[in-house]
This record gives structure tokens, sequence and C-alpha cells, in this order.
């Protein structure tokens, strides 16, 4: 992490604003900025103290301290410790919070069904650096999680989820040209995936079946004759309306021997 400075003319006078920032890198070897703290105008020695802070919360400095937060109206009698680090609880604000629970569980669910390992070798980063397989991840992990529609994922979700995170990406996964053309290269690899899921199954829980029937997406049925006329009792204003069609979804089915 470190201090970066943006100038802004004003009035006719130049001021200063500072920012914490942190480098990450990205997929293809590119390296973005993640923006930590805004800091505002502060004058030299205060930047001074931010370095120092810096260097005690940051990885690569090579030596970690140990270092204690202090509200600022309860330090008066440990203000000469240099371990101690004053806090103005006044001025700190929550930012950008994102889901990160549910979001490492949907990837430890992703490893343990091998699905990296599979996806891996049938979805190929594309010659322009294209993630595919972590797309499909982010994708996965939406429906499981918050199911919705992929211009939601693109315009909400992702920036709300820890998803950039924990796979070392950024906004790039959520496009949403990408998120639709995903889809296009999965059908090819449908007999594939049901087999490998079918023998996951086998494995992590030691299973004997015939058949196994398990669903991967909702099913629609169209609703007889009479519940068709129950229909148009409740609804009259759908009396010129194609016939309705009821939703379910199928669960897991095994026949054992």
């Amino acid at each position: 992490m470190f201090l970066r400075k943006t100038q802004r003319k004003k009035d006719g006078k130049t001021h200063d604003y500072w920012s914490v920032v942190e480098n990450k890198r990205v997929a293809g070897g590119r390296v973005v900025q993640r923006h930590v703290l805004y800091l505002g105008e502060i004058n030299s020695s205060q930047a001074a103290v931010w370095r120092k802070a810096i260097e005690v919360f940051d990885d690569d400095a090579g030596h970690p301290r140990t270092m204690a937060l202090f509200p600022e109206h309860r330090c008066a009698a440990v203000a000469s410790d240099a371990s101690v680090v004053q806090l103005r609880l006044s001025g700190m604000r929550l930012c950008r919070p994102r889901q990160w629970g549910a979001c490492w569980l949907a990837g430890q669910l992703w490893q343990a069904l091998q699905l990296d390992r599979f996806w891996a070798d049938r979805l190929p980063p594309s010659r322009k650096g294209t993630q595919w397989d972590q797309i499909l991840q982010v994708l996965v992990s939406y429906r499981l999680i918050a199911p919705g529609s992929e211009w939601k994922l693109h315009r909400d979700w992702f920036g709300k989820s820890a998803m950039a995170d924990l796979l070392g990406a950024d906004f790039g996964l959520a496009e949403a040209h990408k998120l639709y053309a995903c889809h296009d290269f999965l059908l090819l690899h449908k007999d594939a995936l049901f087999a490998h899921l079918m023998a996951r199954w086998r494995d992590l829980f030691n299973a004997n079946f015939d058949v196994l029937l398990y669903d991967l997406t909702s099913t629609y049925f169209g609703a007889p004759g009479e519940a068709w006329r129950i229909q148009r009792v409740k609804f009259p204003s759908r009396q010129g309306a194609k016939p309705p069609h009821r939703g379910s979804s199928l669960g897991l089915m095994e026949v054992t021997t």
C-alpha cells in the first residue's frame, strides 16, 4: 500500500487530496489499483504519520508489528507510546461492504466438486485474456447465492460481492457481454459435465445407484384444462392469454440396487 496524491485546482488554488491505495495483480499479469481509504486534504506531517501507519499494515514491509488501537479521546495517557495508533471514531465510516462468507463457501463447493479442474481445460483463456472459467464460477456462485439475471449480476451484485477479491480478478469478470457469451461455450460439454458430476456424487458420498436424477435448471409444465379454468377465474384479465406454465424444481433422486 502507498499514499497517492491527486491535485485539483479550485478558485485559482491548487488542492492536494490524498488516498491510501493498494496494488493488486489480476489475471493476465495486469496490476490494478484498489482504493482503500480516502484521506482528503492533509498536511505534510499528517502524510508522514500515515506513511508510518501504512508500513505497519503493509505485508510487503517484512517487519510486522503488533499495534494498539485507541480512540482519540482516550490516548492522552499513552500518546508517547510508538505502538499506539490514534483513531478518530467520529470520522470513520463503512464504505463498500461486500458479501464474503457466501462467496467463499461457493468457492469451496466449486473446488470440492472439482469443477475448477474440469473447466480449466475446457474453457481456456481467450486471446484477449478473458478468463472464461472464472466467469462461469461467478455465474454459478451468483445462481447459488442470489439468483437473478445476468444484467443484475453486472449492474449490482458483483460489486457487492467478494468474488473479485477471492478470484484475484477485477470487474472484467462481470462485463455484461461476457456473462451472456459464456453460456454459448457450455452446451458442447453437457454430457461430460453430467458424467463428471455423477462421478463426484459417487466419490463424495460412496453412493451406489442405477439411476441418478438431479436438477440443473428450472422445469416448467403447462397447466391442464381444469387448472387453466381456475386460473381464468382468479385472473379474469388474462382470459385471452396463453395457458400459464407451472414452475417446479427437480430434486435429487437416487435409485439404488
